[in-house]
């Protein structure tokens, strides 16, 4: 008896070390990594602007697919918008920011953050991957199959149509979503 007490107070003892040293290393690593995450986010918007000034930024609360709306701004007037989206692909979720004309076109995607498969859902971080969705939204369907895309396209998101839809979702609502502001 007196040595199982024994043996479970070093585990005892083991344990609060170990959650103590997880403590101390998440109160130091977790301001860096917000700090991190948010210069990410700033990159992220300055390089779907398109040159044009970035206004305030608005969280979206109810929406499945949009989490914030930014104004862009040329010479104090609204010539398109920022949207903060977040589809479900096959890792998970996949947060993207994307910039749309007033009319609900694409302009740029960029790829915040995703949990998808090394070496297929993955490609969706390359330029050439988004390029596929840009110009699309208002006057032509945004793609949310391969089907819906030329021949080399397709065979370019092999392997990764679940990413390749889950994307094309998040932007096609963002779309959607630009068209009901109406040019607000």
């Amino acid at each position: 008896m007196k040595k199982n007490i024994k043996y479970a107070l070093i585990l005892l003892s083991i344990c609060a070390i170990s959650t103590a040293a997880l403590a101390l290393t998440n109160s130091i690593t977790a301001p860096v990594i917000e700090v991190q995450e948010e210069e990410n986010r700033l990159a992220a918007l300055k390089a779907v602007s398109m040159g044009y000034e970035i206004g305030v930024q608005e969280d979206i609360v109810g929406d499945r697919s949009v989490t914030f709306v930014t104004d862009l701004k040329d010479g104090g007037q609204t010539v398109g918008y920022i949207l903060g989206l977040k589809g479900a692909g096959y890792g998970g979720e996949m947060a993207l920011v994307a910039s749309y004309k007033p009319d609900g076109e694409i302009l740029r995607v960029q790829l915040l953050s995703h949990n998808e498969t090394p070496g297929l859902g993955k490609k969706a971080e390359n330029a050439g991957y988004m390029a596929k969705y840009e110009g699309t939204g208002a006057g032509s369907e945004v793609p949310t199959n391969k089907n819906m895309l030329s021949a080399s396209d397709a065979q370019a998101v092999s392997g990764s149509t679940v990413t390749f839809a889950a994307i094309g979702k998040a932007l096609e609502a963002g779309s959607r979503y630009v068209n009901e502001l109406g040019g607000k």
